[in-house]
Order: C-alpha cells, then structure tokens, then sequence
C-alpha cells in the first residue's frame, strides 16, 4: 500500500470511527435531529421543489441516524439509504424498521457499488464536505442516476465563519459561559474533528467556486446554487437562542443539478 493511500485509508477510518462514536446522542445535537413542524416542513418543501412531487426511487448518501430519510419517506418516496457507520445504521433502521419503502445498506457514499442507471435521485446532507476523493464521488452518483435523474445536496463552508457568523459565535461563547456548554454539539468533540478536517481535500472550505466545476466536469448539466434561507427559517421557528445563532454562523447553500 503506498503512502498516498494508507493515509486515505487511515482517514476514512478516523471519520467512520468520529461518526460511530457519535451516533447514540447525534440526534440530540442541534442541526441533526430534524423538529417536527416548521423544521420538518421547510426540509420538505425544499427537497420537494427541487426533486419533484411524484414518488421516486431515491439514494440517500451518508443517512446517518435516517433524519433526511424520514423527510424523504415522508415524500412517499422509494429510499435506499446508505452509510459505512454500522453504528449510525443501527439507529436508522431502529427509527424506521415498519417502513417499506426504505432500504438501508452498508456501503461507502464515494464508491457506492450501487447498479448503473437506477436511481431517479441521489440526496445527502453535510455529506460533500468530508469527501477524500471528490471527484470519484461525483463520477460514481452521475453513473447511478438515470438519464434526467437529480443530485441534490445540502452543505456549507463549516472552516470559516462569516463576518455576522463570527459576531454570532462570540455570543454564542458569551452565553456558554452563563448556562455551560452543550456537551452534544460539534465541539464535544473538536479536537477530533478539526484533526479530521485538516485532512480533506476541502477542510479549508467547501464553496460552489470548488465544486460546481467539478461536478460539470463528472457530466452534470444545469448545476445551479439554491438559497439554504428556507431551512434556516425553519430551523429558527422553535430553536432557543443559542441555536438561533448557530444558524448564522456558517455560510450554507443546496446544489441541484441533472444527469442528461
């Protein structure tokens, strides 16, 4: 094994083993678990603009403990969801075990080994940002989708906070001074993710700038930025202060493009 990749290797292990340990409490850390209501409906509303009202048959990357999957289901459409944490699939399949029209797999989102051409839809969230091997990736979702067939992700430059976004974290410090720290956010444990995010190809920040290219150069046509506002609103409907903030603090966005 080269260096090269015994480090991509060591990597991808670090991330699956950050990921595992995390599942238990994930949902319990604000941006993750998915509120009923306003959160819930803005979600919807966003993926179904963008995808379409009738019922496809969808891959999700990277489910995680299965929050975007409930919103896909929730579509009425046909799911196959995929992680390679064991330990977050067995919270999914926990949430969704009577369900079915989902399918979950253990399987690798940059080489997912899925049929070439079956899916009218590939979606994920907070997926894109710990790719190691972009490009790959994007190849591999343009092969699985059919002709006409939709990616769709949502993301965000998580290194570098905006100029309101480093106000906001400066109260968001402040107040955690008051009330204490919530133990379940990022930062329970940061020392672990920043060491993980040095290393990605886009740990110094994900940007439409890096990845729109990209992605036309994997065969995608009509990539286009969509506003992230619309979730953000409803992440804010019932949050608490101090996960207002934390709404602010990164620049996010959604991309959207077809395989013609």
């Amino acid at each position: 094994m080269n260096v090269a990749h015994r480090r991509n290797h060591d990597l991808k292990e670090d991330i699956r083993t950050y990921w595992s340990q995390r599942s238990k409490t994930f949902d319990l850390a604000f941006g993750h678990k998915i509120a009923d209501g306003p959160e819930f409906d803005a979600w919807a509303a966003a993926i179904r603009k963008e995808i379409g009202d009738r019922p496809l048959k969808v891959l999700e990357l990277a489910c995680g403990t299965g929050e975007i999957t409930r919103v896909l289901l929730s579509l009425s459409h046909e799911v196959t969801a995929l992680d390679f944490s064991e330990a977050m699939l067995v919270v999914a399949r926990a949430k969704h075990n009577d369900n079915p029209n989902v399918r979950f797999i253990l399987a690798d989102a940059e080489n997912t080994m899925e049929p070439d051409a079956c899916y009218d839809a590939v979606v994920c969230r907070h997926l894109v940002w710990t790719l190691i091997q972009p490009a790959q990736a994007f190849a591999d979702w343009h092969r699985v989708l059919r002709p006409g067939g939709r990616l769709l992700f949502f993301d965000g430059d998580w290194a570098t906070p905006t100029r309101l976004g480093r106000m906001a974290s400066g109260l968001i410090w402040l107040m955690e001074r008051v009330i204490g720290h919530d133990p379940h956010y990022d930062g329970a444990m940061g020392e672990r993710h920043a060491s993980i995010m040095q290393r990605l190809p886009f740990g110094s920040g994900l940007s439409p700038v890096l990845v729109v290219p990209m992605l036309e150069r994997a065969g995608f046509d009509a990539v286009r930025v969509i506003s992230h506002d619309r979730v953000a609103r409803g992440q804010r409907a019932r949050a608490n202060l101090r996960n207002k903030l934390r709404t602010i603090v990164y620049r996010k966005f959604v991309i959207g493009c077809i395989k013609t």
